[in-house]
């Protein structure tokens, strides 16, 4: 198995932990600490060695911030993990708060005041979120420090795991369609544009897509924990251990690339302050020791310029993508298919539907990893919108109940991600009414039609307007960014009400439209979509640009209320089942198939 179900948080041992880290705090002469998700890469998954907020609170989501003050403590999560934070830390010592991060610096103004002192990793953080942060805090007479040793990493001592070295493999040009050195020549050309002398590149991510390599140094996620230094001439810095990188790899980094040794970072960021050399960093994904390091007057704010490019799919990734969605969808549709034969009784748990999901996805010989452990959510556990099951919180699927699973794949020629709602035996007409809402909605980003220029934030409202009108909506982003055969979820592209980055044509997004009844059921309907080049339709005076849908399973037409659909709804879902069908029925065994046309009959 790529996933394991034991339980990820240790509430119990909360207390002392956070007992532990206020004698350190006591030692170093501060009065709160920051302890973030984020390692110094400032990834949204991080490997076991940097899972610090775990390791302290308990919570194992993948967003979020811990501070702990002399007399109280505080976890910070957004709208996915309301019900995962509180059941996961212990409530005694941690008071679990749904704010953004700029209510951050009004809970230290409280519980510090003034003449205080935060501590905080400059690894951990990133410069704008410090910069952010002294803004606040300043005017109150806090003031912030970095500290020279993160404290967690000394109480949490010996059982603190390695740091990962796994191998370093080679992204074949097949799947990647552009060289290294045509991404790297792109990008030293912007650095000149820009009047920049080099880029520090810190995102696990943009540094795998920008050489063509890919690893294993983080669960579910093919990316390598390295930094880079790419000059405006010249050769490129790689910044990892040489011997992980094999033959392949290596062949096709040298011509762009030399490979140095991590511990040479420090001295290598010292010679270009020495040089008064003006250094490109991202304030928003560099850690602030960069900018502490190099001084406020060298540094030359602007985005990583491997975001965009990287989220811009050449036409090989596209071609990847779709092939990785067929594959995926094959599946998909014999697990739905599977599904449908063993859940009726009530002897099916949730444990045992992710091993089968996986199964089934093995025996396309092509899987590398799961892109995300498997949300699979019986009743209740539906609602908890990161839901993770363990050992200890598996149910079964009961009749009369929903059951969400949302998972994905990572192909070496595409990621993917998908989640579907199934209705056990007979669904309620609160579900159907709230499943239909959220297929409205869907659709109705899946149809949309936008000039360039368009945001995410301006298409977000389409997704919610049919939850809108019945009272109801979601508390998480419509869609995210996917990679290819990278991170799962990747910017600058989102749907969402912080959508603010420009969609472009060759952009993978998701379309994730929910709703959550908090005790009951969760239902969320999730296809990945492509953004497609500008044309003028007819009749039309301008170029709009649309959205492919690239996921091929079933949504289930038990859940849906004919009624509440338009005439326009119902001819897409019944176009996109026929699509689905045509596609997929070759390439399935008989049962399989006869399910599925079943499955996608027309409503």
């Amino acid at each position: 198995m790529l996933q394991t179900f034991q339980s990820l948080s240790e509430p119990h041992r909360v207390a002392e932990r956070v007992k532990a880290l206020r004698a350190a705090m006591a030692k170093e002469k501060i009065d709160a600490v920051l302890v973030p998700r984020a390692d110094k890469h400032q990834g949204e998954y991080v490997p076991a060695c940097a899972e610090r907020l775990k390791w302290l609170t308990g919570f194992s989501g993948s967003a979020g911030i811990a501070v702990v003050a002399k007399k109280a403590a505080v976890l910070m999560i957004d709208g996915r993990y309301t019900v995962q934070a509180a059941a996961e830390t212990d409530t005694k010592v941690f008071e679990v708060s749904l704010m953004p991060r700029a209510k951050l610096g009004e809970w230290l103004a409280k519980s510090v005041g003034k003449g205080g002192i935060v501590g905080f990793d400059p690894w951990n953080h990133t410069a704008g979120e410090i910069g952010r942060l002294k803004a606040v805090l300043e005017p109150k007479g806090i003031k912030l420090k970095a500290l020279p040793k993160n404290p967690i990493n000394t109480i949490w001592g010996k059982d603190r795991p390695k740091p990962p070295l796994n191998p370093v493999i080679a992204q074949p040009i097949a799947f990647a369609g552009r060289t290294a050195a045509d991404k790297v020549a792109e990008i030293q050309t912007r650095l000149k544009e820009d009047g920049q002398s080099a880029v520090i590149l810190t995102l696990p991510d943009s540094i795998c897509w920008l050489f063509n390599i890919r690893g294993s140094d983080v669960a579910h996620n093919p990316v390598v924990l390295a930094f880079a230094i790419v000059p405006a001439s010249g050769k490129a810095e790689l910044f990892i251990a040489p011997d992980r990188v094999d033959d392949d790899a290596r062949a096709s980094i040298a011509s762009v690339a030399k490979l140095i040794s991590p511990a040479m970072l420090p001295n290598r960021v010292n010679e270009l302050k020495l040089k008064g050399r003006r250094v490109r960093l991202d304030p928003e994904t560099a850690a602030y020791w960069f900018e502490q390091k190099l001084g406020a007057k060298l540094v030359s704010r602007g985005q990583d310029p491997c975001i965009l490019p990287k989220a811009i799919k050449s036409d090989a990734e596209v071609i990847g993508a779709r092939a990785a969605h067929v594959r995926d969808g094959h599946a998909v549709v014999r697990f739905l298919g599977w599904l449908d034969d063993w859940a009726s009784d009530g002897t099916l748990d949730e444990i045992t539907a992710v091993q089968k999901l996986e199964e089934f996805r093995r025996d396309t010989n092509m899987l590398r990893d799961v892109s995300f452990p498997t949300i699979s959510g019986s009743g209740p556990n539906g609602a908890i919108v990161h839901y993770r099951v363990t050992e200890e919180s598996n149910r079964r699927v009961q009749p009369g109940e929903l059951f969400l699973i949302d998972s994905g794949g990572q192909y070496p020629d595409g990621t993917t991600d998908i989640t579907r709602t199934v209705a056990v035996g007979t669904p309620t007409e609160d579900m159907r009414r709230h499943f239909t809402a959220v297929l409205k909605g869907h659709i109705a980003v899946a149809t949309a039609r936008f000039p360039k220029g368009t945001r995410g934030i301006d298409l977000d409202p389409f997704a919610r307007r049919a939850l809108w009108q019945i009272g109801a909506d979601f508390d998480h982003g419509t869609g995210h960014g996917i990679g290819s055969y990278l991170s799962v979820h990747e910017g600058p592209q989102s749907i969402s009400r912080a959508g603010m980055a420009v969609l472009h044509p060759g952009m993978l997004i998701s379309n994730e439209p929910g709703y959550y009844k908090v005790g009951e059921y969760g239902i969320r309907i999730e296809n990945v979509v492509l953004v497609t080049m500008p044309e003028t339709v007819e009749g039309g005076d301008r170029e709009t640009m649309a959205f492919e849908t690239l996921t091929l399973a079933p949504i289930d037409r038990r859940l849906i209320l004919p009624e509440m659909l338009e005439a326009g709804e119902r001819d897409w879902l019944n176009t996109y089942h026929k699509h689905v069908y045509d596609t997929l029925a070759p390439g399935l065994d008989p049962s399989t198939r006869n399910w599925l046309k079943q499955a996608t009959q027309e409503i």
